[in-house]
């Protein structure tokens, strides 16, 4: 140990070109081995707790990497808990004052002036930029933690998980677009994403906002009201009876009809439009997440916008002023590939000037599924905060923060498979006189394994 350590421990300090090669070696091994440098060379006391630190640090990625490879939900559960969010953020906090302490100490035992000239920027300057980069990935690593921990808490509930239903969990999707021009919020976009709880086979479910009539469940406090379909025999409190009129309707009308839903994470009129996708599609729905279309723009800006091929030109605008008096359209989306800012994402979604409801859904979808294909875990994280920002202002639900672990397991695989989609739209369906008990065994069939996988009796 003498004869191996000594050249760095005692080293000729008259010589400039050993104490050059020595600095460049103290440089580096606090590099590789964070605190081998002090065990060498300075205080070994220091040295033998920055190498602890470091081995706990490798050791603990160790075991999160095997964790992750053998029982990924259980990671995914830890990085999406409050808790296990700050211990993590506290973890890279300590370790980076751990490694500025050493770097700088390191600097210390390198004696620059004993160094030849020209050498001594070059190694102060290159252990100076190790820190930077070291220090400042575990601070951004941190403040990725926290700002993750108090999005996912404004966001997600506390709340008991929820079991799957026949083999699926089932989540009402509500776009909400609350303008100036109504009065509260009225759900446009309205669909239903069945999930198999065990291979992750997505199928989107798409409800046309305008379909009349339909019905809830027996045990919902609008079937009291509506018994043979919502406004079926004497309208309804408000203008239209359509479906997403449901939400207007109990929101600020009855919202008494539901009086645990704020408790709950929900609100009424959310818990309203529950009932009647519930009804519509004979499917128990656990959770709901709903997002503001308003809000949805600021999202696909912070993730430096989304790429659609379009079809057909679609126009940026209403065509008719707030008196309802016609205009002229002087935006449109092009056909062809184009790389929409949130703000010609929102239009691309919501436009029906010289389109159809129906058309609009099929937007939806390619929109839906641009997103998921295009935002990968990278591009989130290089833009997170922002991300973050937008997302609390954009998402409203119900999933309870204690499911995530499973949800986001269940997402990676549920993106490997093609999304099912199953719009009840015309021909198939018609929105004015729609056949429910048809459109529920639609829906039974669509979701039905195939043959190959049914279980021989």
């Amino acid at each position: 140990m003498s004869s191996v350590s000594s050249p760095i421990r005692h080293p000729e300090v008259g010589s400039a070109r050993v104490m050059t090669k020595r600095g460049w070696w103290l440089v580096v091994l606090n590099f590789v081995l964070p605190g081998s440098a002090q065990v060498l060379a300075g205080n070994r006391r220091l040295g033998r707790f920055g190498l602890g630190a470091t081995l706990t640090l490798l050791g603990l990625a160790v075991v999160a990497g095997v964790a992750y490879l053998l029982w990924p939900e259980v990671v995914y559960t830890v990085f999406t808990n409050t808790i296990g969010l700050w211990l993590a953020a506290a973890v890279l906090v300590f370790y980076a004052v751990v490694w500025v302490i050493l770097t700088i100490d390191t600097l210390r035992l390198v004696r620059l002036v004993r160094a030849a000239p020209g050498a001594r920027p070059l190694i102060a300057g290159f252990a100076t930029v190790l820190m930077i980069a070291v220090c400042g990935t575990a601070a951004y690593g941190a403040f990725v933690a926290t700002t993750a921990s108090g999005f996912l808490s404004s966001v997600f509930v506390a709340g008991p998980s929820e079991p799957p239903v026949d083999g699926h969990y089932n989540i009402l999707l509500l776009g909400g677009d609350a303008g100036p021009d109504r009065d509260g919020l009225r759900p446009d976009s309205i669909s239903v994403v069945s999930i198999n709880a065990e291979t992750g086979q997505a199928t989107m479910i798409s409800l046309p906002r305008n379909l009349e009539d339909n019905p809830f469940p027996a045990d919902s406090p609008l079937a009291a009201v509506y018994p043979e379909g919502y406004g079926a025999i004497d309208g309804c409190e408000v203008d239209a009876c359509m479906l997403n009129s449901v939400f207007t309707e109990v929101e600020l009308k009855s919202p008494e009809m539901y009086p645990n839903a704020v408790a709950e994470g929900s609100e009424p009129g959310i818990e309203g439009m529950r009932d009647a996708a519930e009804g519509i599609t004979g499917l128990t729905i656990q959770y709901y997440v709903l997002i503001d279309m308003q809000g949805f723009a600021d999202m696909v800006d912070a993730l430096g916008g989304v790429t659609i091929t379009v079809a057909d030109r679609v126009p940026m605008g209403a065509g008719h002023d707030e008196d309802g008096n016609e205009v002229a359209i002087d935006y449109w989306i092009e056909p062809g590939e184009q790389k929409m800012d949130g703000f010609t994402a929102l239009w691309y979604a919501r436009s029906r000037y010289e389109t159809s409801d129906y058309d609009r859904i099929q937007r939806q979808g390619q929109l839906q599924d641009a997103i998921l294909q295009q935002f990968n875990p990278a591009n989130v994280l290089t833009k997170f905060q922002g991300v973050a920002q937008a997302g609390s202002q954009v998402v409203k639900t119900d999933v309870p923060q204690g499911m995530l672990g499973y949800f986001v397991n269940l997402a990676s695989k549920t993106k490997e498979l093609p999304v099912q989609r199953l719009a009840l739209v015309p021909p198939d369906v018609d929105p004015e006189e729609p056949d429910y008990a048809y459109i529920q065994q639609l829906i039974a069939t669509t979701l039905a394994p195939p043959a190959s996988e049914t279980p021989a009796e």
